[in-house]
């Protein structure tokens, strides 16, 4: 597995295995196990993805040594401000069932999340967690943050894909240090797995359209956190190590730019009344 080095010294897997959209307990339990055996180490989830108790519980199950595991987790919004990070916090601790945290995401750049920095800024102080960023923030917020704050985000988890590639949000954080993450890398499956130049390009390295973008994104030396409840496609995206896509097609994926989000805009008024009202 190949890591990346954040800007605080610590090594984080670029390729891991995510959790969203897998609230059921035992379905999200089986999926961690799934992924733990087939060599993921880096496991993200979130408060607001209700499922760190089946995290928790599979890593437990699992057996593997903590120090060979990066756990991920999220704030959400309603746990802003700084004494509700920290309760925040604790509660997630309890759910995964950890001493200590590799990395700890303020999940949405809203409320009072300056409070929660400095929250988050002690407990990585006082070495309960590992690292801390951001996710979800773009260039104006993550700028905001940096130039008032005294830690500087080590990761920002940002949609990132073929469709939305987000290379000017890369110009910004990249003098800071800050890595980038991409949620939702295979755009959830949705109509880009049958694009025909992902299936050309995969057919010349035996690949398919899905290792073709996981790929494209750890050769730009972006995180990726691939999620599927189905082992063979668990075993799939974790594949592909073993290839590299020429300069090339490289360009030919870039090509695919379309410069808009596939999901959702922090503009989009109506979506962010729903987003505030999801409480954890």
């Amino acid at each position: 597995m190949k890591n990346v080095k954040l800007n605080n010294g610590v090594e984080m897997p670029i390729l891991g295995f995510g959790v969203y959209l897998i609230p059921d307990y035992d379905e999200c339990k089986r999926a961690v196990l799934d992924a733990l055996e087939t060599g993921y180490r880096l496991i993200d989830t979130a408060s607001a993805y209700f499922n760190e108790k089946a995290v928790g519980d599979a890593i437990k199950e699992s057996g593997i040594n903590r120090k060979e595991l990066f756990i991920t987790t999220k704030l959400w919004h309603t746990d802003s401000g700084y004494e509700k990070t920290k309760k925040g916090f604790e509660a997630s601790m309890e759910k995964l069932q950890l001493d200590y945290l590799d990395l700890y995401l303020i999940h949405q750049p809203f409320g009072d999340y300056y409070g929660s920095w400095r929250a988050m800024e002690e407990l990585y102080e006082n070495k309960k967690i590992r690292a801390i960023g951001v996710c979800n923030f773009y260039p104006d917020r993550f700028l905001d943050l940096v130039e008032h704050n005294k830690i500087v985000p080590a990761v920002n988890q940002i949609e990132i894909h073929p469709l939305f590639q987000r290379e000017y949000d890369e110009s910004i954080m990249k003098p800071y240090g800050t890595q980038m993450e991409a949620w939702s890398p295979l755009v959830r499956g949705e109509k880009i797995l049958d694009n025909e130049t992902l299936k050309n390009i995969g057919a010349k390295y035996g690949k398919t359209p899905a290792q073709v973008i996981l790929r494209w994104l750890i050769q730009r030396n972006i995180i990726v956190i691939p999620k599927s409840v189905h082992k063979e496609r668990i075993i799939e995206n974790f594949n592909i190590f073993d290839f590299e896509l020429s300069s090339d097609d490289m360009d030919k994926v870039k090509s695919m730019e379309t410069g808009k989000t596939a999901f959702f805009s922090h503009s989009d008024i109506e979506l962010l009344k729903i987003v505030f009202g999801i409480k954890v």
